[in-house]
């Protein structure tokens, strides 16, 4: 069980093909799948999804722990996942970085200290932002003029869309009234009860005033908002961007300024799956970091944990743009098949090394969850 950005036809045909087994794919948008599998550790064998849905599995017994020697490529698992930085000098953001939530703890927390099991096996991750469509909007410089405060800006009122997840879209939000003035957070990535009230006292009176065309709950949606031309622009996830170039849409996906969103895919075992079933689920997880699954992933904007096995399936030109954040020397196919990088483009943002070192925040469910999401129901009906 899962989302659609990962649970896609050709990745589960190519692994019942290579594994041997049977594999059935339950893909639904980020906040029902996690509401489902919270509540029903027998509604699934493996869960994938992002980090911030960790601690509310974990809380509600859904998910056992993973042994370390039965993941075959740990040892390639770059430091993003085991301590919070690709790189040294690299910003760490606020919230729930992975680090600090990957390892169980000899008391059966989670936590940053390395044991022999993990919450979580790494494989997939991104930074986010918003993309927007440069034959309404004029396009900004990255990390320069590129802002979050754009979702909130009054002249583009009527044509702003925000996911809906509310472990993901309050931080679209409030890193888009940060920029705009309208408020500050002492610690973004975990905010008071009277933060919360602030923000969506401001996001509620912008909804009433028909500031917001939608809030998408899956990618095909977020697609069919900008095709539609129902937005200009709006929260998005990688594939989104690519499946509208891929439609000969003009969307540039955002560096802003302040910093990205960044999420960590995580896949997870039920607390329920035992015997050969569990057996089958640790060859599926480590087949995910085999190589192929990670060189297809990249097609849609999307990072492995262990890139350099992927590295040697994908063409000079995939990795030097996809990684690299060099020009592309050729058209490039997308996850579909159909061209979704035409040559001469530079991926928005630059290299992988580059996007990670400028993080604001990463998906994270707050100590104040259940308070926010009383908030975020509040905003939907208002």
């Amino acid at each position: 069980m899962g989302t659609h950005v990962t649970l896609q036809e050709e990745l589960r045909l190519k692994a019942m093909q290579e594994l041997g087994i049977n594999l059935e794919f339950t893909p639904k948008g980020s906040a029902a799948v996690l509401q489902k599998a919270a509540a029903d550790p027998s509604s699934f064998d493996l869960y994938e999804q992002w980090s911030d849905s960790i601690n509310i599995l974990w809380q509600a017994g859904a998910i056992q722990p993973l042994e370390i020697d039965r993941l075959k490529y740990w040892n390639e698992i770059n430091s993003l996942t085991k301590t919070g930085k690709l790189t040294p000098d690299a910003n760490i953001g606020a919230g729930d970085a992975p680090n600090k939530i990957l390892f169980v703890q000899s008391d059966g927390s989670l936590g940053t200290t390395p044991t022999s099991k993990i919450s979580f096996m790494p494989y997939v991750h991104n930074v986010d932002s918003f993309g927007y469509n440069t034959n309404f909007i004029t396009q900004g410089v990255p990390y320069q003029t590129e802002s979050w405060g754009w979702l909130l800006d009054d002249k583009n009122k009527g044509r702003v869309a925000l996911v809906n997840a509310p472990t993901i879209g309050i931080f679209d939000a409030a890193l888009a009234a940060q920029a705009q003035g309208l408020m500050t957070f002492k610690n973004i990535g975990n905010m008071t009860i009277a933060e919360i009230d602030t923000l969506f006292k401001i996001l509620i009176s912008k909804k009433q005033s028909g500031h917001f065309a939608g809030f998408w709950t899956s990618v095909p949606q977020s697609v069919d908002y900008m095709v539609d031309k129902r937005v200009h622009l709006q929260s998005m996830f990688s594939p989104g961007v690519s499946a509208c170039r891929s439609k000969g849409l003009p969307i540039v996906y955002a560096s802003p300024k302040e910093g990205y969103r960044a999420w960590h895919g995580v896949m997870c075992l039920s607390a329920n799956t035992t015997g050969h079933v569990k057996d089958a689920a640790y060859d599926y997880m480590n087949w995910w970091l085999s190589g192929w699954p990670g060189a297809f992933i990249a097609r849609q904007g999307y990072y492995i944990s262990n890139p350099e096995r992927s590295k040697e399936l994908m063409s000079k030109p995939e990795w030097d743009y996809w990684y690299q954040g060099k020009e592309a020397t050729s058209d490039l196919l997308g996850t579909d098949g159909k061209v979704s990088v035409k040559q001469g483009q530079l991926r928005d943002g630059g290299s992988y090394e580059k996007r990670f070192s400028n993080i604001a925040v990463w998906n994270t469910v707050m100590d104040n969850y259940d308070y926010s999401l009383d908030k975020w129901y509040e905003l939907l009906n208002a």
